[in-house]
């Protein structure tokens, strides 16, 4: 998932490797199913209708889920990608077998699946040294959408605060390089996070003179530590590399004396595809839509973010292949997520009107396996969080059973702000009902949150948040287990009627039915932000 204004994420360092290389074409061997894990279910799930709630809840276990997990993490583990071993990033091998693995399970279940193409930029690895007074090699990344460089010179220090509250309007105006020498040939400004967009940033620094821009943390609270990489937007102007550094490698970078070597390598555009699976219901002009990003960030396997989601959704859509809904039921597995919902958006972009029409409701699963836990329900009601977006007509009725179903399973559960930032943007952004489930990325859980929850005071939700360590050690089985059976329940809730979402009648669902108690109400533990659901990256400070 992408998270607060940015992704903070750690790049490999590397050494640059010949053009021949940077220019090879990936060739990736074909997983299929038997080869890659197979569905969890056993004998007797697949062979019955698994269309009542009783038969779904038994089936979909979290076994199941970790089966396809383990896959990930073998699909991962022997992705020797040049730059991104390791990972199932978009562009990668690691991702073109994901890719494989679940489409093989779901066409041999019998879907209709379409491998829907999207071209994204490919990005490479930077490079970021401090060559005096020390010599040093730090983690980094470039920008989204900045110009590739390389440069060897000069760091200089602009408007920067390494003490106190470290409060930061770095490069933010023009006089802040008053008495600055940027004539040299290649000077390289050091501007710190805060208060002005990073394009205005990178603006100021190239207006000035700087032949290339590192940005670093601003320091003023744990979540601003680590390394920063974000993204320009479009149309910046800026024709400089601009990377991204920790704060605390931005205060040795600004060491009196100290030169730098920054390079950015040329991106390329590169085709992936998103995996969309179909299977039609009596009315296939009413689509029960769930979906979740299978891409990992470059830099680890990403089996919380968001194999958890993935994993839980394929595990759904196995379970009701044999069942006969009354409306029709898709899955989407995005591409690109990670590199600013990429995928997602060229789908719903080039779907013709009269398709989205069909769409009743999408449900997005990113991360719902966070080691350090909360259950979180995107707030469609804005009980907690005033949403920064139009919320679809019908969406609360999606918030209403996610929650009551946490009330039935005693489970308390909080609001995450509905904000648009995974791969329910562009379906919101089309008029589109959407929710969906977060169980938390980077934020530190309280001391109050983790009395209801349990889990460490003082430790994000997910420690391993973007980084090689989310692995398939990093997860909550009980988080994962209870958000499985939700993902099934809301699918099959749906896949017989949506009545309550757009008032198209349905049926009740086959069996014994289940009454759920109206919700308990969110636990109201976040006070500011966006209830810890800090995903794709943007271009603020």
């Amino acid at each position: 998932m992408s998270h607060d204004d940015v992704t903070p994420t750690r790049r490999r360092s590397f050494r640059v490797i010949s053009a021949a290389a940077v220019a090879t074409v990936l060739t990736v061997a074909p997983a299929t199913a038997a080869s890659a894990g197979g569905h969890g279910h056993g004998d007797r799930c697949d062979k019955t209708a698994n269309d009542t709630y009783a038969e779904v809840l038994k089936c979909v276990t979290v076994d199941g889920v970790l089966d396809h997990l383990k896959a990930f993490q073998k699909i991962a583990d022997r992705n020797d990608d040049v730059y991104y071993p390791g990972s199932r990033a978009a562009g990668t091998e690691g991702y073109a077998n994901s890719v494989r693995y679940v489409s093989a399970l779901l066409r041999k279940a019998g879907y209709k699946v379409t491998l829907d193409p999207f071209e994204f930029t490919f990005n490479y690895p930077a490079l970021l040294e401090q060559l005096t007074p020390a010599n040093a090699e730090y983690a980094t990344g470039a920008f989204t959408n900045s110009q590739s460089g390389e440069v060897t010179g000069t760091v200089i220090p602009v408007d920067i605060n390494l003490t106190g509250d470290r409060a930061s309007t770095s490069a933010c105006e023009a006089t802040d390089y008053t008495g600055l020498d940027f004539t040299g040939a290649n000077d390289i400004a050091l501007v710190q996070r805060g208060t002005c967009s990073f394009a205005v940033k990178a603006q100021t620094a190239q207006a000035a003179g700087a032949e290339a821009v590192i940005i670093f943390n601003q320091g003023n609270d744990p979540t601003r530590e680590g390394l920063i990489v974000g993204t320009l937007g479009v149309d910046h102007g800026v024709t400089i590399p601009v990377v991204g550094a920790s704060f605390a490698d931005g205060s040795a970078l600004a060491a009196a004396g100290s030169t730098a070597h920054v390079l950015v390598l040329p991106s390329e555009t590169r085709t992936d595809y998103n995996v969309i699976a179909d299977l039609p219901g009596k009315n296939k002009n009413n689509i029960v839509f769930a979906g979740s990003h299978l891409d990992s960030v470059t830099d680890g396997p990403g089996i919380n973010d968001n194999g958890s989601g993935s994993a839980a959704i394929l595990e759904t859509a196995l379970t009701l292949a044999r069942s006969k809904p009354q409306n029709s039921l898709r899955f989407a597995f995005w591409g690109a997520e990670e590199e600013g919902l990429i995928g997602s958006t060229a789908y719903v972009e080039e779907l013709p009107q009269a398709e989205k029409d069909k769409i009743a409701l999408y449900l997005n699963y990113d991360m719902v396996g966070s080691p350090n836990y909360i259950f979180q329900v995107y707030d469609a009601d804005q009980s907690s969080f005033p949403a920064p977006v139009v919320v679809p007509e019908g969406s609360t009725a999606l918030e209403d059973l996610f929650e009551s179903y946490y009330t039935w399973k005693g489970q308390p559960y909080d609001d995450a702000e509905f904000s648009g930032r995974s791969d329910y943007q562009a379906f919101i952004e089309a008029g589109i009902a959407s929710g969906g489930l977060f169980t938390g990325a980077e934020v530190v859980k309280t001391e109050e949150q983790a009395a209801i929850w349990g889990g460490t005071a003082g430790a994000s939700f997910d420690p391993n948040y973007h980084q090689p360590g989310d692995t398939i050690d990093n997860l909550d089985l009980k988080a994962l287990e209870i958000n499985s059976d939700l993902i099934a329940f809301a699918q099959l809730t749906y896949a017989f009627s949506t009545e309550s979402v757009n008032g198209v009648k349905g049926k009740p669902v086959p069996g014994k039915p289940i009454k759920l108690p109206a919700p308990a109400g969110p636990e109201g533990t976040f006070n500011t932000g966006d209830g810890g659901a800090e995903h794709v990256q943007r271009p603020e400070a």
